[in-house]
């Protein structure tokens, strides 16, 4: 069953392009939906379409079946966690949780329970008498988190919710993110910019880019066969290597690019002019250029750093990608398109 569905959804601003511009978008129920793109692509316009905190110039948005054209967020099934979890700092825990079930007006017998039974899914009962201030980061984010579950929405509605984290506790509480969303089952749309969140997080991931819904599928999906050149190089780091070949653009991600003598059946040549050779641990990233000074064809290559090859700074150096591992585009619209004889390009 879809549970949150857009259609021909537009948002324009006075005086701008659209926000969110003609977007169709289906989620399935207990589906975690990755909205990845830009600041200024539209992700956050689209969650706040969805609650209700704003009103689309056209087209519909549709709960569990039901249209919401008119409805204010309160009477919606969803809930919304905020960049900045919006915290009330003069209330305790409890009362930070507690507070949309007064809201609601649900009886005052039935609310501790259900404080208690949310606080303790996160891991946080024994907060409940503390104020914000007293919090960490991660904790705070489990108390967002509590006050949204409380409500048992049919749609959690995350916006960026863990950018106040540092790096360390951001990893740590994604992985928790995920394994709290397995066990409460809701469908979940998540906003960020951050392709490494959206990886691991999404069943399937949603790009956007100025308004428009530029892909979406699984990670794999998006990651292996990207739609069109901006999601060749906004996902994947190092992004997606595109070399012109007359009316064509060739694609191959940096790990495609092994030693020639490793060459196979058919498959792409490229004489590369080393530039820079950066040491990552268990990798190795090369940079350069393709034989020839041609700058627009710079290419990245990302090696495993046992592999038994000699890449230096200023040396040419020949690599091969098989011809299942390159992609194609349209050099004008950026589109996809089907796939070239390699005796055509090479």
């Amino acid at each position: 069953m879809a549970i949150v569905e857009a259609r021909n959804l537009t948002k324009a601003f006075d005086g701008q392009n659209p926000a969110v511009d003609n977007l169709n978008l289906v989620t399935e129920e207990g589906e975690y939906l990755v909205l990845l793109g830009p600041s200024g692509s539209g992700k956050t316009t689209l969650l706040r379409l969805i609650a209700g905190l704003e009103q689309p110039t056209s087209g519909e948005i549709f709960i569990a079946g039901d249209p919401m054209a008119g409805l204010p967020p309160r009477v919606r099934s969803i809930a919304m966690v905020f960049q900045s979890y919006a915290l009330y700092p003069h209330k305790t825990v409890y009362e930070n949780i507690v507070f949309p079930l007064k809201a609601q007006g649900v009886e005052a017998a039935q609310r501790p329970e259900k404080v208690s039974w949310a606080a303790d899914l996160l891991g946080i009962g024994h907060l409940l008498k503390r104020k914000p201030r007293q919090l960490s980061g991660g904790e705070r984010q489990r108390v967002a988190l509590a006050r949204a579950l409380v409500r048992e929405p049919a749609v959690f509605l995350l916006d960026e919710p863990l950018s106040n984290l540092d790096a360390k506790l951001r990893a740590t509480a994604r992985d928790e993110l995920k394994t709290f969303q397995r066990r409460i089952g809701v469908t979940t749309l998540y906003v960020t910019h951050d392709q490494v969140e959206a990886m691991g997080l999404g069943d399937r991931i949603a790009v956007m880019n100025e308004g428009q819904l530029r892909q979406i599928g699984t990670p794999r999906e998006v990651y292996s066969n990207p739609a069109d050149t901006f999601v060749a190089t906004f996902v994947g780091s190092p992004p997606m290597n595109l070399i012109r070949r007359g009316d064509i653009l060739v694609g191959f991600r940096p790990e495609s690019m092994l030693p020639d003598s490793e060459k196979a059946g058919e498959g792409l040549s490229l004489q590369v002019d080393v530039s820079r050779v950066e040491y990552l641990g268990s990798e190795r990233h090369m940079l350069g250029t393709l034989a020839g000074g041609d700058l627009q064809n710079k290419v990245t290559g990302v090696l495993p750093a046992a592999m038994p090859l000699d890449v230096r700074e200023g040396k040419d150096q020949v690599f091969f990608v098989h011809a299942p591992d390159l992609r194609f585009f349209d050099a004008e619209t950026g589109k996809r398109t089907d796939p070239r004889p390699v005796r055509d390009i090479a």
